[in-house]
């Protein structure tokens, strides 16, 4: 059976076998596959129901796969562009700011390793910190003090 021959429940399945999808998603990718006489939202409700769709498990394979290079800011608008409810997204949110500074300091420390003596090259490090979803204040507290280790003169 070749590729083209797939049921949509079998592209689904196999979009799901790489990776956590959430509902949104496969309905976006699955669009246009839609043949005369499938019926995608009953797919998606099969799947749910089965539960081969779940929210939880994509915000928390989004996280386990991004955090460690991301602030909780970008985390944030990745998960709302997946279509996942706005009480997930705040929860997971919730989670993620109380391990912001030290993700942001473990991104500072592998780029840059040292702080920054001109005010060119801090804005330099501020603006890559800030570009990746960082918070003002914690990129602001990193740029400044640099990585806890730093403290031993």
């Amino acid at each position: 059976m070749g590729f083209g021959t797939l049921s949509l429940k079998g592209r689904a399945l196999r979009l799901l076998a790489q990776r956590e999808h959430s509902r949104a998603e496969l309905a976006t990718k699955l669009a246009r596959h839609v043949q005369e006489g499938d019926d995608l939202n009953a797919v998606l409700d099969d799947l749910q129901a089965k539960d081969f769709i779940n929210a939880n498990r994509v915000a928390e394979s989004l996280v386990h796969r991004r955090a460690a290079r991301l602030g909780t800011q970008r985390l944030v608008q990745e998960l709302r562009s997946k279509g996942l409810d706005d009480d997930l997204v705040r929860a997971t949110a919730e989670r993620l700011r109380a391990t912001e500074l030290e993700r942001a300091q473990a991104v500072w420390r592998q780029r840059f390793g040292s702080v920054a003596t001109d005010p060119q090259e801090r804005a330099r490090q501020m603006r890559f910190l800030a570009a990746r979803g960082f918070s003002g204040d914690v990129v602001r507290r990193v740029v400044r003090d640099g990585g806890p280790d730093d403290e031993v003169a």
